[in-house]
């Protein structure tokens, strides 16, 4: 069972309100949880694309500008991107730049982004979450139809 902290439309906690995922409760009306989405750049200027893994219920086989999924309980934003992003691909972040935060259904989006200079090929896949990886130009990621990525907001941030 996977827990969340709630929190008001200003990116305020709610304390004494604990969001269950998956519960056959509605989350109400104006409460949100995190959501934590990171978008990698090597420093040679390319982008980390993760293909979701065939058995994902949402968006299955289509390609993620990134790492992301939910906070958990407990757990700040950049404590959740950064578990995120080292679940499922392996990379272990000092430091991530956070880019910007909006509202959507029941989500507080938080996007950040990570510069790194790891290995290329040593990304690692996680298993039920992302079953391929490649890495993009900037050029290839603008061109890519919002059809076939998932995040495609992430776009306005690829320099």
């Amino acid at each position: 069972m996977e827990l969340w902290d709630a929190y008001n439309s200003n990116f305020e906690k709610i304390e004494g309100l604990t969001l269950i995922r998956d519960s056959q409760e509605k989350i109400p009306d104006g409460v949100y949880h995190l959501v934590c989405e990171v978008l990698v750049r090597h420093i040679d200027g390319t982008y980390l694309l993760m293909r979701r893994d065939p058995t994902k219920p949402l968006y299955p086989n289509m390609w993620e500008a990134g790492a992301g999924g939910s906070a958990l309980q407990g757990e700040t934003a950049v404590e959740g991107a950064m578990r995120e992003l080292r679940e499922e691909t392996g990379i272990v972040a000092e430091t991530l730049e956070q880019l910007n935060w909006s509202l959507g259904g029941t989500c507080i989006h938080c996007r950040f982004l990570c510069v790194t200079d790891c290995a290329k090929d040593s990304i690692k896949l996680q298993e039920g979450e992302t079953c391929d990886y490649r890495w993009v130009t900037a050029q290839e990621l603008l061109a890519m139809p919002d059809s076939e990525l998932v995040g495609c907001q992430m776009k306005k941030f690829v320099v």
